[in-house]
């Protein structure tokens, strides 16, 4: 996800609220690998779940490898580092 976010950030995720919508970073698991916990950006709805895109069009981790995804919660804030503070 990087630029948006970087390994290590620290993030608030909302369980409930409001429904996702496009472009919303959420935390899911791929249907085809359960097991797997992602930080993807919603991209659209599709056969009951969500196609997720990470931002680094470079790296296929995502929908394009493993398909539609179920989301588990929204990223509403990233709290460390600080926002506006890289390192």
């Amino acid at each position: 996800m990087v630029p948006a976010l970087r390994s290590g950030d620290a993030l608030v995720v909302r369980r409930g609220g409001r429904r996702v919508r496009p472009g919303d970073i959420v935390v899911a698991s791929f249907r085809s690998r359960p097991d797997l916990l992602v930080v993807k950006r919603a991209v659209r709805e599709q056969d009951g779940g969500w196609w997720l895109e990470g931002d680094n069009e470079f790296v296929t981790d995502d929908s394009r490898a493993y398909g539609v995804a179920d989301t588990l919660g929204r990223v509403t804030y990233r709290y460390w580092p600080r926002p506006g503070r890289l390192s």
